[in-house]
C-alpha cells in the first residue's frame, strides 16, 4: 500500500472571497461511506475484489492499513482513465494494534472482524477518537460471545480477544448515538455462525440512509438480508461474493460546492451524479431549492443555480429542517444559514455531539465569533439573521467544521480557517479544488 502523510498542521488558511459569478464543473471523489463499507465486505469475502474509483483519504488510508494489519492484502493501480483497488481476502490475524485516527467507520466497522480474526486486536486512535462513544460496539461484542477489554471507559483504547469464529445470534442494542454501531455488526454478520437478527431499542435510530447503505453493499454481495420488523434486521449466514464495482462520488463533500453558488452566484455542477443511491447527499437536491437555489439535473451531473447569489445583492432564505436522516450535511447547511436573511432551526441532530468534535456546540460557538447569532438546541441549532465579520474560524480536527469555514469565508471578507488540513480525512485535495471553483 502506499504510504501517504495527512497533515494536521495548526496554520491558518485564508479563504478566498468570492468576487464574481462562478461558472465550475466539479468532480468530488469517491464517497468514504461506500469505500469504507466495501472495503471491509471486500477483505471478508470468498473471493477478491476490485473497488473503482475509491476514495484516497486519510479515513480510507485508516481502513486500509486496519484491514491490512488484519492479514488483507491490497493494492492500489493508477492510470489515466481509471484507479482501482484489488483486494485479495486472507484469514484474519490478531497480535496487532489498529490506529483509528478519528474515523468512526475503522472504530465502529472493524471491531466485529477483529472478533474474527485470531488473537488479540487493540484498538485506538486520536485523541478526540478517545471521547467518541463506543460501548455499544463494546457491549455488543460480549452479547456475542467475545471478550473485549476497556477498562470499563467504553471508549478508545479497547482490546478485542479474536478467537476466529463468532456464533452470532440474536442481540439487541441502543444504538441512538450513531448508525454506525449497526452497520458494523451487520458487515460482519454473513461470517457469523448463525448470521445475526439486531434489533435496535432506544431512542429513534439517526442517519438510518446510511443502514440502508450497508444493507444494498450486502445484498450486491449475495448476502441474504430482512427487516422483519422496524428498528429489526437479520443477516443470513454465508459466503461474501467478491465483485468489480465503481465507486460512487461523495454527495456529502459535494455539499459546500453546490451551496457556494448561493453565495456567489451562478452555476456550479457536480459531475457523475447518480441517478439512485442510498447517499444522504443526494438531500441536497431537496435541501438547496428551500434556501433560493434552483436545481437541475442531466446527463453533465447536478448543477445548483444560485442566480445573482449574495455578494451582488441577493438573499438566502432561512429554512426549518429535520437533519435526522443526513446529519452529516449540517455543518454546511447551517452555515449556509448564517447568512440567511430569516431564521434558520435544524432538528434531528443531538447525535452530532459525538461525532468527530460536538459539533453543535463547534457550530454554535464559531458562529457566533464571527459576529453571528446562533443559539443550541436540545436536538439542533436556531441561527437569527446577524451580520458576520472576519477572523478565524476554527475547525476542532473536524474536517466538515474545516469546509464549513470556508463556506462562510466566500461571503465574507478576511477569514482564515485554523487547520484547513483536517480535510484530509476525506477530501485531500479540497483547498486546490476550492480555489480552482472560485476562479472559474
Amino acid at each position: 500500500m502506499t504510504d501517504r502523510i495527512y497533515s494536521q498542521s495548526s496554520a491558518e488558511w485564508r479563504a478566498p472571497h468570492a468576487t464574481g459569478p462562478l461558472r465550475a464543473v466539479v468532480s468530488v471523489p469517491g464517497s468514504k461511506s461506500l469505500t469504507n463499507r466495501e472495503l471491509v465486505l471486500s477483505a471478508i469475502a470468498a473471493g477478491p475484489s476490485q473497488l473503482l474509483h475509491p476514495l484516497t483519504s486519510r479515513d480510507s488510508e485508516l481502513m486500509r492499513a486496519a484491514l491490512s494489519n488484519l492479514g488483507v492484502l491490497s493494492r492500489e493501480s493508477l492510470s489515466d482513465t481509471t484507479d482501482t483497488i484489488d483486494v485479495l481476502p486472507m484469514s484474519l490475524k490478531g497480535g496487532v494494534t489498529i490506529d483509528c485516527g478519528l474515523a468512526g467507520t475503522v472504530m465502529r466497522f472493524v471491531p466485529p472482524l477483529a472478533a474474527l480474526a485470531l488473537g488479540d486486536v487493540t484498538f485506538d486512535g486520536d485523541d478526540g477518537a478517545r471521547r467518541r462513544p463506543m460501548s455499544t460496539t463494546i457491549e455488543s461484542l460480549r452479547k456475542l460471545g467475545v471478550e473485549v477489554t476497556d477498562d470499563g471507559r467504553g471508549t478508545l483504547p479497547f482490546t478485542v480477544h479474536g478467537t476466529g469464529t463468532v456464533r452470532g445470534g440474536s442481540i439487541e442494542i441502543d444504538a441512538s448515538a450513531s448508525s454506525q454501531f449497526v452497520s458494523g455488526l451487520l458487515l460482519a454478520a454473513p461470517r457469523f455462525e448463525e448470521g445475526l437478527t439486531l434489533r435496535h431499542v432506544g431512542a429513534p435510530l439517526p442517519s438510518m440512509p446510511h443502514i440502508d447503505m450497508t444493507v444494498a453493499c450486502l445484498k450486491r454481495r449475495g448476502v441474504t438480508v430482512t427487516q422483519p420488523d422496524a428498528g429489526v434486521w437479520r443477516v443470513e449466514p454465508g459466503p461474501i461474493d467478491g465483485v468489480e464495482l465503481e465507486i460512487e462520488p461523495d454527495l456529502s463533500n459535494a455539499a459546500p460546492f453546490l451551496s457556494a453558488a448561493l453565495i456567489a452566484g451562478g452555476r456550479v455542477t457536480i459531475s457523475g451524479w447518480p441517478s439512485a443511491t442510498t447517499q444522504v447527499g443526494a438531500d441536497l437536491a431537496n435541501y438547496l431549492p428551500q434556501f433560493g437555489g434552483a436545481i437541475t439535473v442531466d446527463d453533465s451531473g447536478l448543477t445548483v443555480d444560485g442566480g445573482i447569489g449574495l455578494i451582488r445583492g441577493g438573499t438566502i432564505h432561512g429554512v426549518t429542517l429535520d437533519l435526522s436522516t443526513g446529519g452529516e450535511l449540517a455543518p454546511t447547511l447551517v452555515a449556509l444559514a448564517a447568512l440567511a436573511s430569516m431564521p434558520s432551526e435544524f432538528h434531528g441532530i443531538a447525535h452530532l455531539r459525538g461525532h468527530e468534535t460536538d459539533r453543535l456546540s463547534a457550530l454554535v460557538t464559531e458562529i457566533n465569533r464571527l459576529g453571528g447569532n446562533a443559539t443550541e438546541l436540545a436536538d439542533g441549532i436556531r441561527i437569527e439573521p446577524a451580520p458576520l465579520h472576519g477572523g478565524t474560524w476554527h475547525t476542532y480536527h473536524d474536517h466538515r467544521m474545516a469546509t464549513a469555514g470556508a463556506l462562510i469565508g466566500l461571503a465574507i471578507p478576511d477569514v482564515t480557517v485554523e487547520n484547513i488540513e483536517t480535510t484530509s480525512k476525506t477530501l485531500p485535495d479540497f483547498t486546490t479544488m476550492w480555489s480552482e471553483m472560485v476562479n472559474s
